[in-house]
């Protein structure tokens, strides 16, 4: 007979026919006292068996330190996918109308200029809205967190914190909520960093916008869709004012090379599967709360700091000019273009729901000229101005729109001027920043 190991020698001898023999003690020492037997007894190699079993049945169930939390992590995303309570319920309760004919609205890039504006509209007069944004870090991150708390937070709108790229995230939201209307205004903006990060506007505005797609059209009664373009999809078009019938098979950028790829996959989703589907087109717009990258920004704040500030021109002089478009207006166009959306068909239904392509501008191009004198005038302040030559960046000349559809369609009429809309905007930044001019006239 030969022992199984030295150590279990003190262990008393046990009777040879299982089931015989009660522990006195523990389960544990009666595990130890089966252990020693005689290898020649084969009715004995059972309980070896059941023992390694055991040890790792509960070793597998045990859970490690490599799943506990670690402080300091975000959880938003896993707690969206998860399926946390708390946060099904705060999702739910910012979805929902005040009134049985209201909207359930879930706005991507919520967070945005644009984004948290048409969000605090929506919420304010009734409908349900479920905001959704990643925090890039494309510009000032503190300045997307501002507007969440003192705009969104406070006007009773739940942002998740996610990614338009994440369809597990995506299908969990719709799973949720029974969406009438997406107002998709998550995108990689602006036209020179297109130079810099050219991959970005790929994964935001033709991935991103295509994994959206792909949600809502899988859902059983989908969405209507009211999503951004832009006005630079107009190019190296000459002929003004821009009008939705123009070309736009010129971009003079990336970005724009992107949006007009948005229209054209937006019309393939409308075409095959019913979906109502509209396309704002913006022109430059501009207000408190307002994207650092913006010209009128960078130069209040130039201007506000005594740096000097480059102004382009054409060639021979030519001026640069924009369709400045208030805030306000182009939020009053988003809502309207919600309004008046039909509603999808779905797959398999009869094809009922609508492609449009619509201008919101303001249709009164000022140059870049006039804006610094505005602004000089707004803030007591001389400008210290150095003229050049418009770089090849993206930047077109002139942006001027033509709204006789939008007027039709959504009854659109902008109402506010440059000046008083930079006012606006000024007084908005002087506040944020807490910025103590001084008069340089």
């Amino acid at each position: 007979m030969i022992p199984l190991n030295p150590i279990l020698s003190h262990i008393d001898n046990i009777p040879s026919t299982a089931g015989k023999f009660k522990p006195e003690k523990s389960s544990v020492c009666y595990i130890h006292h089966r252990l020693r037997f005689h290898i020649s007894h084969p009715k004995l190699t059972l309980w070896p068996i059941i023992f390694l079993s055991f040890i790792l049945f509960f070793f597998f169930l045990s859970p490690t330190s490599t799943t506990a939390p670690r402080r300091g992590l975000r959880t938003t995303t896993t707690t969206s996918h998860g399926g946390s309570s708390r946060w099904e319920t705060r999702l739910k309760s910012s979805a929902k109308p005040r009134s049985c004919t209201g909207h359930t609205v879930l706005v991507t890039g919520a967070v945005g200029f644009i984004g948290a504006h048409a969000s605090v509209a929506l919420k304010r007069r009734g409908d349900g809205v479920v905001g959704l944004d990643n925090f890039n870090r494309y510009y000032d991150v503190n300045l997307k967190h501002s507007r969440k708390s003192k705009l969104l937070d406070r006007a009773g709108v739940f942002v998740v914190e996610g990614d338009i790229n994440d369809d597990v995230l995506l299908r969990r939201i719709f799973d949720l909520v029974q969406f009438t209307h997406v107002l998709h205004l998550a995108a990689q903006a602006g036209v020179r960093y297109a130079m810099i990060n050219p991959n970005s506007y790929i994964k935001s505005n033709i991935d991103g916008f295509v994994n959206l797609l792909e949600a809502v059209k899988s859902i059983t009664e989908p969405p209507a869709m009211v999503w951004a373009s832009s006005s630079s999809v107009y190019g190296l078009n000459s002929k003004v004012p821009f009008s939705e019938k123009d070309r736009t098979d010129q971009p003079a950028s990336l970005y724009a090379a992107t949006k007009k790829a948005g229209e054209e996959i937006a019309h393939a989703y409308n075409h095959i599967y019913g979906l109502s589907i509209t396309g704002l087109r913006f022109f430059t717009v501009y207000g408190p709360w307002g994207r650092p990258d913006m010209a009128y920004f960078f130069f209040t704040k130039d201007i506000l700091n005594r740096k000097e500030i480059s102004i382009f021109e054409g060639d021979n002089h030519g001026t640069i000019a924009r369709d400045f478009t208030y805030i306000d207006d182009v939020v009053k166009g988003c809502l309207s273009a919600i309004d008046t959306a039909n509603k999808s068909s779905g797959n398999g239904g009869k094809k009922k729901g609508e492609f449009r392509i619509i201008n919101l501008g303001n249709t009164s191009p000022v140059s870049v000229h006039k804006l610094v004198r505005i602004l000089e005038k707004l803030l007591k302040m001389k400008a210290k101005k150095k003229v050049v030559l418009m770089p090849r960046n993206g930047d077109v000349a002139l942006t001027h729109a033509n709204i006789s559809l939008a007027r039709i369609e959504l009854g659109y009429e902008p109402r506010m001027d440059l000046e008083m809309g930079l006012k606006k905007f000024v007084k908005w930044y002087l506040d944020y920043y807490d910025v103590k001019k001084k008069s340089s006239w």
